[in-house]
This record gives structure tokens, sequence and C-alpha cells, in this order.
């Protein structure tokens, strides 16, 4: 395990910059009043933590939150968006009170207190890899079979039911934006 010390300022600076972008674009989606600006923040969202992917050498994880989230749910869900036609964004205005957002604001702090808390102290030893596990382990099976094996054998159908419950959102938006461009017709 290496500490500040032990890395580069570059990697350092890049990894903050990267968390940084990160909460500031996740804040933003969750702030928008426009459900495209959200989306676009999120995708934001989906490339810092595909940086950080990368900063943590994690080029494969990296490279499919890009093309599976940025990509792929992202076109989605602006697809569903505009297909539904959610109209100006006043028309969408939030009807929850002040005191809603303050309920929320300190929920996220106690959840990030207890996120401090939990990361705080070290990890016991006996829970620690050795030196060198993660590089044998690529070298005898790849970069990808750890990600893919487990994908595809113990979740292979959550996999699958993700996947089919993604169709059935776009099926369903499909047949809501019908019917309310069948409404409007009359």
């Amino acid at each position: 395990m290496m500490t500040h010390g032990a890395l580069p300022l570059f990697y350092v600076f890049h990894f903050y910059l990267f968390g940084i972008l990160a909460i500031a674009s996740a804040l933003a989606f969750v702030t928008r009043k426009s459900p495209v600006a959200a989306v676009l923040w999120l995708v934001n969202t989906m490339f810092c933590l595909a940086a950080l992917y990368v900063l943590l050498d994690a080029q494969f994880i990296g490279v499919i939150q890009v093309l599976v989230y940025a990509g792929a749910i992202m076109v989605v869900f602006l697809f569903v968006i505009m297909l539904l036609n959610l109209g100006h964004p006043s028309d969408v205005d939030d009807v929850r009170g002040t005191w809603w957002k303050l309920a929320g604001g300190l929920v996220g702090l106690a959840l990030l207190a207890q996120v401090f808390a939990i990361t705080r102290p070290r990890v016991p030893e006996s829970l620690t890899l050795p030196a060198g596990t993660i590089a044998n382990q690529i070298a005898a099976t790849g970069a990808i079979a750890p990600v893919a094996g487990p994908l595809f054998r113990e979740y292979l159908l959550a996999f699958e039911v993700t996947s089919v419950l993604l169709l059935a959102a776009v099926v369903g938006a499909v047949v809501l934006g019908k019917r309310r461009e069948r409404a409007h017709a009359r």
C-alpha cells in the first residue's frame, strides 16, 4: 500500500481533481430542474469516475464505464426523456418545500459522516493481500477474466434481469409517448 508521499504529485493532483469534479457534477445532477441538463451532468460524473478508475490502474473498468454507462445507458435516458417530451422545466418544478431539502441535506451529511467513520480505521493485516497478488493474478488469467468470470457465472441472472428491466423501461416510455401523442391529436 502506497502513502501519499510515495505517489507522484501528478497522480495525486489528478486523483483529487477528478474526485472533486465527480462530486460537483453529481451535486449539479441532483439540483437541476431540466431533465436533459441533469442527464448531461450525470454523463460528466460518469466520465470523472472513468478517469478515477484509470488512475487506479483499472483501465478495463474505466473503458466499460464510458462505453456502457456514459455511452449506452445515458443515450437511452436522453432518448426516453426527449420521447416523453416533459416540456419546459418550470412545468416540472419541485413541489417539495424547504424542510424537505433541509432534511435531505442532513441525511446526506449523516451518510458522509458514516463513510468517514468507517474508512478512518486501518485495515487489519489479516484482511490485506500479500504484495504482488493482483499482479500474479493478472499474469495468470489476464485483466478481464476476474471481472467477466463472476459476471457471467454467479451474477448472470442479475445481469440479464437488469437488461430486461432497461428494455421494459424503454418500451414503457415509447408506450407513454404514443398515448400522449394520441391524446394531443384528439
